[in-house]
């Protein structure tokens, strides 16, 4: 229970204090989050991005299944070489999951642009960076 009121209550915290402690004498608000709306202390260092994948509206199964055998090599060649960590079928049936090694948006892009579906425009992706758990910071303490 503690973890997860940790990640629920610290991120608020220091958004919080951060929106309260952030402003100038003149009133402007520092560079610090300020583009975002989000202290840079509470958005983790990007180390994978998830990208979920689904057809495109229109497309159907059977197009999807004449590209599939390539799709599945392609895919085990990029996770022989690093840079698809995992990846699962959605429990919806509606797509596929990839938790790809990249430190960007757009270097986990051009990972999954290289992969057949895409290349044949039938899928849409979502891309969401993930990091390391910010709260875990606050147990480690200042400077860490």
């Amino acid at each position: 229970m503690i973890p997860f009121l940790m990640a629920a209550v610290l991120p608020a915290a220091a958004l919080a204090q951060s929106q309260a402690g952030t402003q100038s004498p003149s009133g402007a608000q520092s560079q610090s989050g300020a583009a975002s709306g989000v202290p840079s202390v509470a958005i983790p260092k990007t180390t994978e991005v998830i990208v979920i994948e689904t057809a495109k509206q229109g497309v159907t199964p059977d197009q999807v299944m004449a590209v599939i055998p390539a799709e599945i090599r392609a895919t085990v060649k990029l996770y022989l070489e690093g840079k698809i960590r995992q990846w699962y079928s959605r429990g919806d049936g509606k797509g596929v999951v990839f938790l790809v090694q990249a430190n960007t948006e757009d270097e986990a892009r051009a990972i999954m642009e290289t992969l057949p579906l895409a290349k044949e425009h039938l899928m849409d992706h979502q891309y969401i960076p993930v990091g390391p758990l910010m709260p875990l910071r606050a147990l480690m303490g200042p400077g860490a």
